[in-house]
C-alpha cells in the first residue's frame, strides 16, 4: 500500500468527532485508507447485498451488532442509517465511534447535513498525489512562493520532459500504480462504470450518450472560462440540464470549478469560473490522447499541465483536512493570474507554464499583478516543466518535480 498523507488528518478527526466521513471519487483509495488507519475497527461494506438488505430492513439491529467502533463503507447505499447513527452519536458521544466512507458526495453530504451536522468531520480523498507516489512529505502550503536558497537542479533522467508527460497521461488513481495496469484501458473501464452506475442508476440521467458527449466537451474546455451558452449549444441540452450535469461532475470529483477572486483593484473582473478536471489521466483519456509523445505536441498540453498543478494543490489542502482557498484572477482586459492562493499572510500569485525553458514573458502576469496590488515583494511562484528550482525576479521558479 502507498502511504497516504491524509492518515494524520483522519486520526486527528477521529479523536474529536463521533462520526468521521471520508468521501471522494470511486477508486481513490478510501477503503484502503480507513482500514489501514483503523485496523481494529469492525468493518462492513454496504455494497454487499446481504449486509445492505440487513441494514435497510432492520437499521437498529444492524447497528446494534457493533459494540465498539466500526467502519461503514459506501454508507450512502442505505440512507436510513444516518438518522440511527445520529441517535447513537448523541447518546454515546464517543470520538471515532463511526468512520463512514462514500463515493457519492452529492447524496452523502445531503444526508450528513440533514442528520449529522455538528457531529461529523468530513474529509475529501482525491487520487494519489505525486508526493505520495514518490514517498515524499506533504506539500508545505506556507512555503509556496518562497524561493529556495540557491539553485536546486534535478537529475536530467528523473526530470526529463517525457517523464512528465508519462506521469500526466497515467494519472493518479491508486489501482493503476498498485497493480501496474495499463492506464488507458483501466481509465476506459472506470469511465464506463461511472457513466453506467453512478450517473444512470443513481442520478437517473436518461440520455447517457448525450451526457457522455457533454463530459468530453467539458474536457475540451479544460483550463478555460466556463461559457455555459457555448457548452449547451454544442451539447444540445438546456441551461438547466447543463448546470445540473456540471453539479454532478463536480460533486463526484470528476471536475472542479475554480472561482475568480473578488479583489478588483479598481478593475472590472470576469465572474465566470474556470473548469478543470481532477485527474490528468482521465482528462487525457477523454481528450483521446494515447501516448506521452502525443501529449507533448497536443494543443491541450498546457491545459493538462495546468490541471495537474491545480489538482496537486487541492490534494495538499484536502489531505491536511483543510478547505482550499484557491482562485484565479482575471480582469476584463485579459490580464490573468492562473492561481491565487488566499493565505493568512496575504495573497500568493502562481503562474503555470508547461515549457521547459523559462522566458522573460513568463513573469509578466505576476509583475503586472504585483504592481496593481502594490505588493512588489509578496511571495509568488512560477511552476514550469523544467528541471531546476531557483529564485528570479524575487519569484520562486519551481520545477514540476518540486511541486506536490
Amino acid at each position: 500500500m502507498i502511504a497516504r498523507h491524509m492518515a494524520k488528518a483522519l486520526k486527528a478527526a477521529a479523536r474529536q468527532y463521533p462520526v468521521v466521513t471520508v468521501t471522494g471519487p470511486r477508486q481513490s483509495g478510501k477503503t484502503t485508507l480507513v482500514r489501514a488507519t483503523f485496523p481494529r475497527y469492525d468493518y462492513v461494506s454496504l455494497e454487499d447485498p446481504d449486509q445492505r438488505a440487513f441494514a435497510m430492513e432492520d437499521p437498529r439491529g444492524f447497528l446494534g451488532q457493533f459494540a465498539g467502533k466500526v467502519v461503514l463503507d459506501e454508507v450512502q447505499r442505505v440512507p436510513t442509517l444516518f438518522s440511527y447513527i445520529q441517535g447513537i452519536a448523541d447518546r454515546q458521544d464517543r470520538p471515532g465511534r463511526f468512520i463512514l466512507t462514500g463515493s457519492q458526495n452529492f447524496l452523502l453530504l445531503q444526508r450528513i447535513s440533514q442528520s449529522l451536522a455538528g457531529r461529523c468531520a468530513i474529509l475529501h480523498l482525491l487520487p494519489l498525489s505525486r508526493a505520495e507516489l514518490a514517498g515524499k512529505r506533504i506539500m508545505d502550503l506556507s512555503r509556496i512562493g518562497h524561493p529556495p536558497r540557491g539553485l536546486v537542479k534535478r537529475s536530467s533522467r528523473s526530470a526529463r520532459e517525457d517523464q512528465l508527460f508519462k506521469m500526466l497521461l497515467t494519472g493518479f488513481y491508486p489501482r493503476i500504480h498498485d497493480q501496474r495496469l495499463r492506464p488507458q484501458q483501466w481509465l476506459s473501464n472506470y469511465y464506463q462504470t461511472y457513466l453506467e452506475r453512478d450517473v444512470r442508476d443513481i442520478l437517473n440521467v436518461g440520455d447517457i450518450e448525450t451526457f457522455g458527449r457533454f463530459v468530453r466537451l467539458c474536457a475540451g474546455r479544460c483550463g478555460q472560462l466556463l461559457n455555459l451558452s457555448s457548452l449547451t449549444a454544442d451539447a444540445g441540452v438546456s441551461h438547466t440540464t447543463a448546470r445540473r450535469w456540471l453539479s454532478i461532475l463536480e460533486a463526484s470529483f470528476v471536475l472542479s470549478l475554480l472561482r475568480p477572486h473578488h479583489r478588483n483593484f479598481n478593475k472590472r473582473l470576469v465572474k465566470s469560473p474556470k473548469l478543470y478536471f481532477l485527474d490528468t489521466g482521465l482528462l487525457c483519456y477523454l481528450l483521446r490522447i494515447r501516448s506521452p509523445e502525443e501529449l507533448a505536441v497536443h494543443a491541450s498540453r498546457g491545459a493538462v499541465f495546468e490541471t495537474w498543478v491545480i489538482s496537486e494543490l487541492l490534494k495538499a489542502y484536502y489531505n491536511q483536512g483543510l478547505q482550499p482557498d484557491v482562485y484565479f484572477w482575471r480582469d476584463s482586459s485579459g490580464h490573468e493570474i492562473d492561481l491565487l492562493i488566499d493565505r493568512s499572510d496575504g495573497l500568493v500569485p502562481v503562474e503555470i507554464k508547461s515549457g521547459q525553458t523559462v522566458g522573460s514573458d513568463f513573469f509578466k502576469a505576476i509583475d503586472y499583478w504585483r504592481s496593481l496590488s502594490h505588493q512588489a515583494t509578496c511571495p509568488a511562484a512560477l511552476v514550469y516543466g523544467g528541471d531546476a528550482s531557483y529564485a528570479r525576479n524575487n519569484i520562486a521558479v519551481t520545477c514540476w518535480m518540486d511541486w506536490g
